[in-house]
């Protein structure tokens, strides 16, 4: 039986590199954020290159979990990148059926790289609500919810990554930890407007912090994601 893997992610994460890592195992395939037209389509939200991703996927949520998500896959691994704010207007049953990671990061670093393509971010742009959701379910069930802190993930990319693995019931592979360099075939239509950086690097580069603004208007945005992101915190993968 195939495993399924479904990282949900904020933005402006290292989800691209995520997705990357586990590409370059021999037993896992990778999907790119297939419920991003669904996205677009429900939430009405303008995005660099929205029309392109509308022409390029399908838009019905229902039906690409159906088909693509819980439907068969040709290798012992199938990893789907989503943001977690995808999860708009979708019926959440099929998460009972996978193995469900989330992907966070401290938010200040999210809001001050996000608002370069996204000015008027509001809370639910960052989905960190649906992560302590999907969190918060997983503890009602007694499953151990699986949470990836970024800057954690870069200070020790080899310890988390075993971890996270293990939780998954998977042998680590040290090829997760470097690619190639440049554009993947499963990138998204979306790639030219986010994946620059990822596109120039070949591995996991060690956390620096950054020089920047938040714009004023994201200030309350900032403040009611901080106490979600401490939520996640509490369950996050530690460095060893």
């Amino acid at each position: 039986m195939t495993v399924l893997v479904n990282l949900w992610s904020s933005p402006r994460n290292v989800s691209t590199a995520m997705m990357y890592a586990w590409r370059q195992r021999t037993d896992t395939a990778v999907h790119d954020e297939p419920l991003y037209a669904h996205y677009l389509r429900r939430s009405g939200r303008i995005h660099p290159g929205r029309d392109e991703v509308l022409a390029a996927q399908d838009d019905d949520g229902a039906a690409v979990v159906k088909r693509l998500i819980l439907g068969p896959h040709d290798r012992p691994v199938a990893f789907f990148k989503h943001m977690a704010k995808h999860l708009l207007d979708l019926d959440r049953g099929f998460l009972g059926r996978c193995h469900n990671v989330l992907l966070t990061r401290d938010p200040w670093e999210m809001l001050t790289s996000f608002q370069r393509q996204v000015p008027d971010t509001t809370i639910d742009d960052t989905g960190l609500v649906e992560m302590v959701e999907i969190l918060e379910a997983a503890e009602a069930s007694g499953a151990e919810p699986i949470v990836v802190e970024a800057r954690t993930l870069l200070d020790d990319p080899p310890g988390v990554l075993a971890e996270l693995c293990r939780r998954l019931g998977l042998e680590f592979d040290p090829a997760m930890l470097t690619w190639p360099a440049g554009p993947k075939p499963e990138d998204g239509v979306w790639a030219p407007y986010w994946y620059d950086a990822v596109h120039r690097s070949t591995g996991w580069s060690p956390w620096r912090p950054k020089e920047a603004e938040l714009l004023p208007a994201l200030e309350p945005v900032l403040e009611q994601a901080g106490p979600l992101y401490e939520r996640l915190q509490t369950r996050a993968i530690a460095a060893r």
